[in-house]
């Protein structure tokens, strides 16, 4: 019975999320509240921290369960600290490049003015540069670049939004794209060409089809109000910063790949990397006296949405609650019980993602199913956690940075792409049990 309290305040703390701008309450606050009430209670009431050992739930020793709560707590906590690291040297990173004027360069290659044909490019760019580096620091360089190609506020969201989309669908086919691709990767449950062979092209539908309906909406007609276009001033080093801090990016997971080290590592390094080439390139000859005295690595700290970095701390351990009491995997095992189907099971489970975080899904998931490497069931495990949640705009972390960066409304983006992202997702999906039929009967 207390674990309902958990549950409760866990739905409480979503509605007030989704309600900020009626309720005027900033949603950090109530992400913040949420999970401390959550783990506040867990304690409290002394609930029973739960494992997974070979698809099913076992409870810890009760005399030792006050200690297990600790210990989940610092769990949860190190791994929520490991995205947020990755997060917050992302962002400086961007800010550098921004600082220096970089994004400028980038700018000036979109020539188009055509509302059209920008949405296609952003998309097609955040498709493929999220399979390279991660959906999460897509989102945030794409949107950083938006905010220079389109300065009204109500049409940038719409582009942000459709860029959620195509960086989780070009997330969802790579090993490296998504959190929960490199955790299906890393634990041999799919392998990277299968992955691509089988995901790419449910994946390119799930994404074209948002956006071929998205071409004939009136919001993406007619030209750019931008004047300044490709105008805007750049320093001899934005070139160079540029091209460093985009290769920087790359390198994070080739990092992973050649030390075996977590991403936020790799991440650090390449922060450490552009916060050194931004000391020693800095243009302090084309800096006026003002700019000379602010011109550095604190102005661009200065400049993170740390807001959204708590706001994600807070989710992130509120869904950690859920996790350890077992509601997450007890959720995922009664669908599969009561639904004979695997395909739906896991379509649902898809759809679920755009409200509970993916990872721990993806994590009850592999307990539930014992299928070895490149198992169907794991192609649309990978598929339906990476693309479900753009149905919601805090379904994903790249959704939840862009509506920390663009004050995205959760109703607004409800109202506006679900119907859109959820057309694209279930026939990318279909596409895909198509695929696997092929193969099976093939």
């Amino acid at each position: 019975m207390e674990a309902a309290w958990i549950i409760a305040i866990f739905f409480i703390g979503y509605f007030c999320i989704t309600t900020e701008h009626q309720i005027k309450v900033d949603k950090t606050i109530s992400a913040l509240a949420m999970a401390v009430v959550c783990w506040t209670l867990l304690k409290v009431f002394n609930l029973d921290v739960v494992e997974v050992v070979k698809g099913v739930l076992v409870p810890v020793n009760p005399a030792d369960n006050p200690t297990a709560i600790d210990q989940a707590l610092q769990h949860h906590l190190a791994e929520t600290a490991e995205i947020l690291f990755f997060l917050i040297g992302a962002m400086t990173i961007v800010e550098v490049i921004d600082m220096h004027r970089g994004f400028e360069i980038i700018k000036r290659f979109i020539r188009t003015r055509s509302k059209t044909k920008l949405l296609w490019i952003m998309s097609i760019i955040a498709f493929f540069l999220s399979a390279i580096i991660d959906n999460l620091t897509t989102t945030i360089i794409l949107i950083t670049i938006l905010r220079k190609l389109i300065p009204d506020h109500k049409e940038r969201i719409w582009y942000a939004s459709i860029v959620v989309i195509a960086a989780n669908a070009g997330g969802a086919w790579s090993p490296i794209g998504d959190v929960t691709t490199t955790m299906l990767w890393v634990k041999n449950k799919v392998s990277a060409a299968k992955l691509v062979e089988y995901v790419l092209i449910p994946a390119i539908v799930c994404l074209v089809v948002p956006l071929v309906i998205a071409t004939f909406l009136p919001v993406f007609r007619g030209k750019v109000d931008s004047p300044e276009s490709g105008k805007g001033l750049i320093y001899k080093s934005s070139m160079p910063v540029l091209i460093i801090g985009i290769i920087s990016i790359i390198f994070v997971p080739i990092f992973k790949s050649l030390t075996h080290l977590p991403p936020y590592m790799g991440m650090l390094f390449a922060l450490a990397t552009m916060w050194l080439v931004s000391e020693k390139m800095k243009p302090t000859s084309e800096l006026n006296e003002e700019e000379h005295e602010t011109f550095g690595i604190h102005r661009a700290l200065g400049r993170i949405e740390f807001s959204s970095i708590l706001f994600f701390l807070g989710i992130l351990l509120a869904v950690a609650s859920l996790q350890t009491i077992g509601t997450l995997f007890n959720f995922a095992q009664t669908l599969n019980q009561t639904i004979p189907s695997e395909n739906v099971v896991v379509l649902l489970l898809g759809i679920a993602s755009a409200v509970i975080d993916n990872v721990p899904l993806v994590a009850a998931s592999m307990g539930m199913f014992q299928e070895g490497l490149d198992a169907g069931i794991w192609h649309f495990i990978a598929y339906a956690a990476g693309t479900g949640g753009s149905l919601l705009i805090i379904g994903s972390a790249a959704g939840v940075v862009a509506m920390g960066m663009e004050k995205i409304s959760f109703f607004w983006y409800a109202k506006n792409i679900l119907w859109m992202a959820l057309l694209g997702f279930i026939l990318g999906y279909l596409t895909l049990v198509t695929f696997e039929a092929l193969h099976l009967f093939g």
